[in-house]
């Protein structure tokens, strides 16, 4: 095993010669082990048009890494009593019942079973931060799937069908119950957001668009449907002030020090806080759906709101690794057994994951 010192200079060695080739521009990776911090490494440049460096508290659009944070708020309120994963939406939010969704429960919509993946295509950026007509739009439509039969992945609408469950629940948002239930306690409430704060704005990193952008889905496909074309992941969207502002728990913008610190904490290694029981710890990262995604058209793992398994080809026990990744490559997640917490930011909008595919493995000869 590696001591911290030498895990350290690996990871950074590794970094360093990722931007030094031009395969990134500027990277922030973070590793907890048992608790402890053994990695906290930066590299690059957060801006190419000011040169300006990436520090530590370098916030990063880290797309649906994003959801791994909605997902762990929502496990820390039913460990709570706030909620259950038995809670049907329409319970709270009677307009969600409509078209035969009165049966859609929390569970349900953790697993993308929900059934209401879609947007209307003429969706822009901004229409994003309207945060109730997005809510009434996806609660009046008709279920893709019959809830909770099936999984397709729920791209955007899975933050505001969760969000609006916390919401009307709890009379809390999913962003105020992430400060108040897992950020602030931490201490990094400035650095894991949904929506970015104005003041922190200037903290964000810019996302460039190098690389080959993967093809745009086929018109009127199940993908197209989920994520039109105005608000597809692209460089455009990720630097827009209007996406980064909104409070939208689909997607997230986070340094990697504060995302490894609550998966460090989920796992109960941050001392005097505990998050989540032991036992419920277990239900969160164990599989729970397996078959072929609805919207994306292929084998998909899920596990409660997580994705299962490390980006970096390191096997590891089914039921231990949780967290999820971004489309830019992005990731954070944490390995029961190994009682690593692991997070990896970047600013290169596509979603190219050697750098996570690097430093995984990196950690895991280090530290398993």
């Amino acid at each position: 095993m590696s001591s911290s010192l030498d895990l350290q200079r690996q990871v950074q060695a590794a970094i360093d010669e990722l931007v030094a080739s031009g395969a990134e521009d500027g990277l922030q990776v973070a590793v907890l082990h048992d608790g402890r911090v053994v990695v906290d490494a930066v590299a690059g440049l957060a801006d190419a048009r000011t040169e300006e460096p990436v520090a530590p508290d370098t916030l990063f659009f880290a797309a649906s890494t994003g959801k791994g944070v909605a997902t762990s708020v929502a496990h820390v309120l039913v460990e709570r009593g706030e909620l259950s994963y038995d809670q049907r939406v329409a319970d709270v939010w009677p307009e969600f019942g409509a078209h035969g969704k009165d049966d859609v429960t929390l569970r349900d919509v953790l697993l993308h079973a929900a059934g209401v993946p879609g947007l209307w295509p003429q969706i822009q950026p901004a229409d994003l931060a309207d945060w109730y007509r997005v809510c009434a739009f996806v609660a009046d439509q008709p279920p893709w799937w019959p809830p909770g039969t099936q999984t397709g992945y729920h791209a955007l609408t899975f933050g505001f069908v969760l969000g609006e469950l916390v919401r009307r629940a709890t009379g809390r948002t999913l962003a105020a119950a992430l400060r108040e239930e897992i950020a602030a306690s931490l201490g990094i409430a400035d650095e894991l957001h949904f929506g970015v704060p104005a003041q922190l704005l200037a903290s964000v990193a810019r996302q460039g668009p190098h690389g080959a952008a993967p093809p745009p889905p086929q018109p009127g496909s199940p993908l197209d449907r989920a994520i039109p074309p105005g608000v597809q992941p692209t460089a455009a969207f990720a630097n827009c002030a209007d996406v980064l502002r909104a409070d939208v728990p689909s997607q997230g913008t986070m340094s990697a020090r504060a995302a490894a610190r609550m998966y460090a904490a989920l796992l109960g290694h941050i001392d005097g806080i505990e998050l989540v029981s032991p036992h419920r710890l277990a239900r969160m990262a164990a599989p729970t759906f397996s078959g072929t995604d609805q919207v994306v058209g292929i084998p998909t793992t899920l596990a409660l709101g997580y994705s299962p398994g490390r980006l970096g080809g390191v096997e590891s026990r089914p039921g231990s690794t949780f967290g999820f990744p971004g489309s830019n490559g992005s990731t954070a997640y944490a390995d029961i057994d190994s009682g690593v917490a692991v997070a990896v930011m970047r600013n290169r909008i596509v979603g190219d994951i050697s750098a996570v595919v690097a430093i995984d493995r990196i950690i895991a000869a280090g530290l398993g």
